[in-house]
């Protein structure tokens, strides 16, 4: 007898812990592209992308076809035992891509919290000081420290007590609830005051667009006054690309676009096409100030996923990915404020690029989150065969994340489904 999506959610209540969450009770079991079929036979279009992992699609040609080759070949051995020219090739393409007009170098490891970590251990090292500050809306992993970092107690540290200190919540710019540049940095100012001294930060951390938090785009003016203020203090900046890079945003980092450049930049999630490879780039005199044995790890930067990281790279100039995350972009937010524009609930539509969010309000009052609404339209889409995620410190925003390689008749198909959705709900 098959298994059914019911029977394997049995087996999984049984056999995982209740804390691994699990947005839909769907058991997917082959996909390709921006398609997903469960293990029952039904179809699903994937305006989720493995949460901006897939940026060129589920089983993307030339990234398989790389895999195999490199399978074929080593799988594993542990960079720091045998080397491999793969990791080599890998950084010295990334140390290209990353913004910056300066000597850089790229470190490899396997996710995206470990990358954050690892950032924060090579400022501490570099400026000998202790002290971090993050921001409100923030993620940055689910790991001891990162988080720390993340600025969403529930689900992700409720119940487990008090994280690692030395860390500093500011506020992240947001215009659409009240908190200006301005107020952004003077909160900066306030932790210099009250807090910890400048001299005593060894970092600010932040995304460019915000992911978990709402898909908030920070402005170009406070990221020139930050960059201004960490070069006062002697601060090391570092941009969290985890969601943004690899062209999800129009530009290969978000941090492109910002008109400045991070000391330390960490990425993840698309770079391999769907295979756990991540890593934290920036400048070379900052990244060399951990001694030999401090970085690294057994499976960090695996050979499997350095082919595909590669072969991703390559995807992205000869299919000229970057301009379709623009087209993807403004697809998406087009048809999402047309049916805005009939709804009340939809407070804005915002994007960055292929980085795109509904927030969702009572009546259109930004005091008035409608998470309840969120919620249904998420599982309502669901029924209908589109696959969403919703996010925002209070679980009102719709957020798409649809690989970058989708057909425009599959969006046009995903923004029906959303349309029909508020038609019926909101």
């Amino acid at each position: 007898m098959s298994d059914t999506n019911q029977s394997l959610q049995q087996r999984r209540m049984d056999a995982i812990p209740r804390g691994v969450g699990q947005i839909h009770q769907i058991f997917a079991d082959r996909a390709e592209n921006a398609t997903v079929w469960d293990v029952e036979g039904r179809e699903y279009l994937d305006f989720a992308g493995g949460i901006a992992v897939l940026n060129t699609g589920h089983l993307h040609p030339k990234v398989m076809a790389a895999v195999q080759a490199q399978q074929a070949k080593l799988t594993h051995t542990c960079f720091h035992v045998f080397a491999y020219a793969p990791y080599v090739e890998l950084c010295e393409k990334l140390n290209k891509l990353v913004p910056g007009d300066f000597a850089k170098k790229t470190l490899l490891v396997t996710t995206g919290a470990e990358a954050v970590e690892n950032a924060i251990k090579i400022a501490r090292a570099h400026t000998g000081r202790t002290g971090v500050i993050a921001f409100t809306g923030a993620y940055h992993g689910r790991t001891h420290y990162t988080l720390s970092l993340t600025g969403k107690v529930v689900p992700y540290s409720a119940g487990m007590g008090l994280m690692p200190g030395g860390i500093f919540r500011a506020l992240y710019p947001n215009a659409l609830h009240g908190i200006s540049t301005d107020d952004a940095i003077a909160s900066i100012e306030r932790i210099f005051k009250n807090d910890a001294q400048a001299s005593d930060i060894a970092a600010i951390i932040l995304e460019p667009v915000q992911g978990e938090g709402g898909f908030t785009v920070a402005p170009k003016d406070f990221m020139q006054r930050l960059r201004a203020l960490c070069d006062e203090h002697g601060i090391v900046l570092i941009a969290d690309e985890v969601q943004t890079g690899a062209g999800r945003t129009g530009t290969f980092f978000a941090m492109e676009q910002m008109g400045i450049a991070a000391d330390l930049t960490t990425f993840a999630k698309s770079i391999a096409g769907g295979f756990p490879l991540a890593g934290v780039a920036g400048k070379a005199e900052i990244m060399d100030a951990v001694a030999p044995g401090g970085l690294g790890g057994t499976y960090a930067g695996s050979p499997v996923s350095c082919a595909a990281a590669l072969a991703v790279i390559e995807a992205f100039e000869e299919e000229q990915l970057l301009d379709r995350a623009k087209t993807v972009g403004e697809i998406l937010s087009s048809g999402l404020r047309q049916i805005g524009e009939k709804h009340s609930n939809v407070l804005e539509v915002r994007n960055l690029g292929a980085m795109v969010a509904v927030e969702l309000c009572e009546g259109g009052d930004a005091n008035k989150p409608a998470a309840e609404l969120t919620g249904k339209i998420v599982a309502r889409a669901r029924d209908k065969g589109l696959i969403l995620l919703s996010c925002g410190t209070y679980y009102n925003v719709l957020r798409i994340l649809v690989p970058l390689t989708v057909s425009d008749a599959d969006l046009q198909r995903g923004l029906r489904i959303i349309g029909e959705c508020f038609d019926e709900l909101a």
